[in-house]
């Protein structure tokens, strides 16, 4: 009974370890989650860097209206100090 038990055993071993993936699959699986993560990288750093170039427009548009008000402020007071 215990050979049976023990063959028993050995043939389920077989079974399990054979229904697992094979190395070439391992390895396809392992280029493709490589690949994900690239390309998932690639898209957090471009979204960085738009957002760092609609905050560097937004601080240049700020800037240039500051200029031009102050522009605007000045002649203003040269016009009022002539009359």
């Amino acid at each position: 009974m215990k050979k049976v038990f023990f063959s028993l055993a050995i043939a389920a071993m077989f079974a399990v370890v054979s229904c697992g993936p094979n190395a070439a699959e391992q390895k396809a699986k392992a280029e493709a989650d490589s690949i994900a993560a690239v390309a998932a990288e690639q898209v957090r750093l471009d979204s960085i860097a738009a957002i760092e170039k609609v905050k560097a427009d937004s601080i240049a548009a700020v800037a240039e209206k500051a200029k031009a008000d102050s522009i605007a402020a000045a002649e203003a007071g040269k016009k009022g100090k002539k009359k």
